[in-house]
């Protein structure tokens, strides 16, 4: 069977189970900031299996794709040494909700392994946690396993938990040993290629808070997650998921375009590595991520930067993985459509990130060089940890790549201190994750009662409403329904005052988590919150909000327009000050687009265009109108669409102007970029453009009263400047006089010096010619992106050896691309090529005697 057909078959088999098939969520969980990536099916349902969210279903299945580089559930080092681990992969998926349990999970596993798919049961194993008697049971009498495959572990291979915190319970994995010995249990769980887990059931039954506490579910529900790469290589008979049909037509595109075979382990395993890490890197930047420096970004910087060093050992040094989409399109882009229809976005931003890292590669191996050279001259053999972690966090060297070039030169490096340092970071990184999710966690465990309810929220027509406290605790508290918008996709929380008869409290912002509003205030907890409160949201400042978000609609629409399609927001911040607004493109954009863009927003704003907002429709209705999909959003099976005439028609969950006269003008402040292929727009509105008018005069006014006092204290410190660093440039000629080159009875004083014109050159040669006694001097500069070259005869040397300054130059300019000349005992010369200037020193011997 072709990998088509067996993704597909999976899926009819559920859907025959009366499971509903749903599109896999994207591998950027924007709505989860416990996880860089998806990195397991059931992400998409964590708020069903808290308990804190539902679905027109009760049982589902999905391919979802899955990324894993980080954190708890990391294969990178794995990637392509073995046969099946991977960064990207995809997980084929059967999910009960609250519906049926264990016995179901494990005899239609069976069913499908052994009569759809007809895999050898005598080479089957099966595992439960070392508590699960009920498994154990259902294994043994509800299939005809062999009871002798069926074996207990510890929570180390069979209790499942997604990270830190979440939703966790014990498990059942299915093993397929494929080797002669499969009859022995010594292989499960070995961690060898002879016997792999294929297909895990998760009983999910618990959730683990941020202090690691253990609390039962509301409901018991079902996770299942079947590598699908590793099921493809037992059911098309192959060694490695490497060889079947899922990786194959990448590994032939990569050997055809490095002219090297896939025969030896050698190539192999670099082959692998670029494979699968074009797979992540396709998929996430089809999903709206971005190489960056920062959280995923800097992963799938990392990853790409993995890939083009494994891509050196194939002589590929020019930028290759780009060509390497259309493969993955082709292959995969009828299951997963967005990378087809993102394809020239994607291909765009690697070959940006390879094209910038190729650079970073050579500093790279400059500095190792310099390193090495230090290292030697010093009389020592180690390369000092310090220095290999630096290589490896700002060059993307890892440490076996250090410890080869160390080795080429006699050296070995300090890989305990690299490891401290290491440790150090991720230190670091997991207190930052932990503190990032407190927050989260903290909203997570107030509204950890069976009372709570999600939020109502009827800030879109209402900024003051009745209410209810629900629940009130530290600096949180949640209210029934609510008018504050709490903050996402970009659009910041609400502010504003809750008071009551007796009290009344600032609400600082608000936040949510699985639909449940919590609302960050200022003050005391009350001492009895049980009567009706008045909400009120701070008008003024929303009002500013929803001009600008409104306005972000209306420049995205405009992008599009002007720049093209390929543009697609990467990310956006709006608040009562300003907007700003991330977007793909590949390049400046120019003044005269940037007001082609304003110009177009402030057009349209002007045809007082009416708001249409199109609210809890079906997700695949508001997909059929054509609405673009927002960065950052979270979109369930009921949605938000926003709608400006046929300008703008976008998933938006955020506030809005009801027309678009009330946004006022619209003003581009700044264009910059943000990281290779993303750009960043920050703008104003409404009252944002008085204000920035405002500064402007004020700031005109202030510069014509300062500009002739600037012009004259200018003046003044150039003179001051270029007399100061003449004079400290003239005495450092002394180093030069003192270390001189005798060569057939005669001193050469040469050097390299910082001259900022070809006068102030000319008089350090003057000052050179006067310190030394008998000799020829020569110094070179480079000014203005040029070479400047000087030479000096003593008179002695002109005299008596027929030395003249002319010719030396003339000689050493020929080796810059250039020419000079002039007196015997002083000449100047010039050339283009400041690349040389080393050679042309080092040659200056030679040259004087030719």
């Amino acid at each position: 069977m072709t990998s088509q057909e067996i993704r597909q078959q999976f899926l009819d088999f559920f859907k025959s189970k009366e499971h509903t098939i749903v599109p896999s969520a994207p591998v950027v969980p924007y709505d989860d900031p416990t996880l860089l990536f998806t990195n397991a099916g059931m992400n998409q349902f964590k708020d069903v299996f808290l308990g804190k969210g539902n679905r027109d279903y009760n049982r589902a299945a999905d391919t979802q794709k899955c990324i894993r580089v980080s954190g708890k559930h990391n294969d990178l080092e794995e990637v392509g040494h073995d046969t099946y681990h991977h960064t990207f992969f995809e997980m084929l998926g059967n999910w009960s909700f609250g519906d049926y349990y264990k016995e179901e999970a494990i005899t239609w596993a069976w069913e499908l392994l052994t009569e759809v798919w007809k895999l050898p049961k005598e080479r089957l194993w099966a595992t439960v946690y070392e508590t699960d008697e009920e498994a154990l049971e259902l294994w043994k009498t509800k299939t005809d396993i062999n009871p002798k495959h069926v074996l207990k572990f510890g929570a180390k291979d069979n209790f499942w938990e997604m990270g830190d915190t979440g939703p966790c319970g014990p498990c059942s994995e299915i093993h397929i040993n494929v080797s002669d010995d499969f009859d022995n249990p010594k292989w499960v769980n070995a961690g060898v290629p002879e016997c792999i887990e294929i297909w895990n059931l998760v009983f999910i039954q618990n959730n683990r808070d941020e202090n690691g506490t253990l609390h039962e579910l509301p409901a018991k529900h079902v996770d299942t997650g079947m590598g699908f790469e590793r099921v493809c290589s037992v059911l098309q008979n192959k060694k490695s998921n490497y060889d079947t049909d899922v990786f194959q037509p990448i590994i032939q595109e990569i050997s055809k375009i490095s002219n090297v075979p896939y025969d030896t382990e050698e190539h192999q395993i670099p082959m692998r590595v670029i494979a699968d890490h074009v797979r992540t890197l396709t998929f996430a930047i089809g999903d709206g991520a971005v190489p960056g420096n920062e959280g995923r970004s800097y992963v799938l910087r990392r990853i790409l930067r993995r890939a083009a060093r494994y891509g050196r050992k194939l002589n590929l040094n020019e930028p290759f993985q780009y060509k390497l989409v259309d493969v993955l399109v082709k292959t995969m882009g009828d299951v997963f459509p967005e990378i087809k229809s993102n394809q020239a976005n994607i291909e765009k931003i690697i070959k940006a990130e390879e094209e910038s890292f190729n650079a970073t590669l050579d500093r790279g191996i400059e500095l190792f060089d310099n390193i090495s050279k230090k290292v030697i001259a010093e009389n020592s053999k180690i390369i000092p940890g310090e220095d290999v972690f630096k290589l490896y966090d700002t060059f993307g060297f890892p440490v076996d790549l250090t410890n080869v070039m160390a080795q080429e030169k006699g050296l070995a490096i300090d890989e305990n201190k690299f490891n401290e340092l290491m440790n150090e970071q991720k230190e670091r990184a997991r207190k930052s994750t932990k503190d990032k999710i407190g927050s989260v966690n903290l909203v997570e465990s107030l509204s950890d009662h069976s009372d709570i309810e999600p939020s109502i929220f009827e800030g879109y027509e209402k900024l003051e409403i009745k209410s209810r406290i629900l629940k009130m605790a530290d600096n949180f508290l949640i209210l029934d329904k609510t008018p504050f918008y709490a903050e996402a996709g970009g659009q910041i929380g609400d502010t504003g005052t809750l008071h009551s008869v007796n009290n009344e409290i600032k609400i600082l912002n608000t936040i949510k988590h699985n639909n449940i509003f919590a609302h960050e205030y200022e003050g005391s907890v009350w001492d009895d919150f049980s009567e009706e409160v008045i909400a009120k949201v701070d008008v003024n400042r929303r009002w500013e909000i929803m001009r600008n978000h409104s306005a972000t609609h209306f420049l995205h629409a405009a992008l599009r327009q002007i720049l093209g399609t390929h543009v697609k927001q990467a990310g956006s911040y709006v608040g009562p000050d300003r907007l700003r607004f991330d977007f793909a493109h590949f390049q400046k954009v120019t003044p005269q687009e940037l007001q082609e863009i304003e110009s177009l927003v402030n057009y349209k704003l002007h045809e007082n265009i009416e708001l249409q907002h199109h609210r809890n429709i079906p997700f695949e209705e508001a997909k059929k109108m054509g609405a673009l999909m927002f960065f950052g959003d979270k979109y369930g099976d009921k949605v938000n669409v926003v709608q400006f005439s046929d300008f703008s028609l976008e998933f938006c969950g955020g506030t809005h102007v009801k027309n678009s006269s009330q946004i006022g003008l619209f003003k581009i402040i700044s264009e910059s970029s943000i990281a290779s292929g993303v750009r960043r727009i920050e703008a104003v509105t409404g009252l944002g453009v008085e204000k920035y008018i405002q500064n402007q005069i004020l700031e005109l006014r202030n510069a014509d009263e300062k500009i002739a006092q600037l012009n004259e204290e200018k003046k003044k410190i150039e003179k001051e400047l270029s007399e100061f660093k003449l004079k400290e440039k003239l005495g450092g000629i002394d180093s030069i006089v003192k270390n001189p080159i005798e060569l057939k009875g005669i001193n050469i004083f040469k050097g390299k010096v910082d001259a900022n014109n070809m006068d102030e050159l000319k008089s350090m040669g003057d000052e050179l010619r006067e310190k030394i006694k008998s000799g020829v001097g020569v110094l070179i500069s480079e000014v203005d992106g040029k070479v400047g070259i000087v030479c000096v005869v003593s008179d002695d040397l002109i005299k008596d050896k027929k030395l003249m300054a002319g010719k030396v130059v003339g000689e050493i300019a020929k080796i810059v691309g250039g020419g000079g000349g002039g007196r015997p005992h002083l000449a100047t010369a010039g050339g283009k090529d400041v690349s040389k200037i080393d050679e042309a020193i080092n040659k200056i011997e030679n040259l004087i005697f030719s």
